[in-house]
């Protein structure tokens, strides 16, 4: 009997037990919680710190070309002509580049230029003409061997085709002569607007516009016109220059673009009529590095003709079994 009142004592004395256990394990949880708190809380400016070492510094922005002023009409066509000019100081020997000896040589090959350079149609020709000197001779030679005879200079079995059709309508409409109308020229198979300029301007000595796309390129770059179209470019660059010029224009255009204005890399920084342009910085502007980019005799290369006129100032091209 006198053990009976120990029993609310030894309650009480488990339930402060287990509150001091459970308090205590409530502070151990809650110390484990706090340092992940903080470490989660870290992560982020950590990542951040380390992101910021490994980001690339950025590169200071270039500086954007002072704007131009608007040019008038007349302000255009003055440079446009004197562009003209010093580009005749420039190349004082512009020629047509490929190889010929009389209208149908240069009709030939003109339409064989097409997608290839002038370089390998020069190479090509002697072989043909000598197999094919006349639009007869053409017109009756069986295909396959005039596809072989021209094959170097690609696509050969649609330039076959023209100039069989060629040959054929030269010979049945015209007495076997090339034409010196432009109205006839474009009549014959694969001749357009810029072959028959080519011919009536250096075989017929009529003045044309050849809107290659070498000419139509830098008569962008100059600001002539903003066409995109060959007969929108040659109406447009035909009312700024006189009609006595297109010819020879036509050439130091063509020249300059493929000897400085090229079409990927321009050499601006060796350009002697730069400070006329409006497109000057598109390419290469330091001296030296443009210097290098200079093509055919400006570049101390060989030209494109075999047989290029006597007052051409470079080396004359290698045949094609010597290149």
């Amino acid at each position: 009997m006198t053990e009976t009142p120990a029993k609310p004592a030894a309650k009480k004395t488990a339930k402060k037990t287990a509150t001091k256990t459970t308090t205590a394990t409530k502070t151990t949880t809650a110390a484990k919680k706090a340092p992940a708190k903080k470490t989660a809380a870290a992560t982020p400016a950590a990542a951040k710190k380390t992101a910021a070492k490994k980001a690339p510094a950025k590169a200071p922005a270039k500086k954007a070309a002072p704007a131009r002023k608007p040019e008038s009409r007349v302000a255009m066509v003055r440079r446009a002509r004197r562009i003209n000019r010093e580009l005749a100081e420039l190349y004082p020997y512009a020629h047509p580049e490929l190889d010929f000896g009389n209208p149908f040589e240069l009709l030939v090959a003109t339409v064989l230029s097409a997608q290839t350079t002038d370089l390998r149609v020069n190479q090509t020709t002697p072989r043909l003409f000598a197999v094919c000197p006349t639009p007869e001779d053409m017109a009756a030679i069986p295909p396959e061997q005039l596809e072989e005879l021209i094959r170097p200079t690609g696509f050969f079995r649609a330039k076959a085709k023209s100039l069989i059709g060629l040959s054929t309508a030269l010979r049945d409409r015209f007495g076997g002569e090339v034409p010196g109308r432009l109205e006839d020229l474009v009549t014959l198979p694969g001749v357009g607007r810029k072959t028959a300029n080519v011919v009536l301007g250096n075989a017929f000595g009529v003045p044309g516009i050849t809107v290659d796309t070498h000419f139509g390129r830098l008569a962008r770059r100059f600001g002539w016109t903003t066409a995109q179209d060959a007969e929108k470019v040659e109406a447009d660059v035909a009312e700024i220059f006189p009609k006595s010029e297109w010819t020879m224009l036509s050439h130091r255009v063509v020249f300059h673009g493929r000897r400085v204005c090229h079409s990927r890399k321009p050499a601006c920084g060796a350009c002697p009529i730069a400070p006329l342009c409006p497109s000057y910085g598109e390419g290469e502007t330091d001296p030296e590095k443009a210097k290098k980019l200079l093509k055919y005799e400006l570049g101390g290369q060989p030209g494109q003709r075999l047989k290029p006129p006597s007052d051409y100032p470079g080396q004359p091209a290698l045949p094609l079994a010597a290149s």
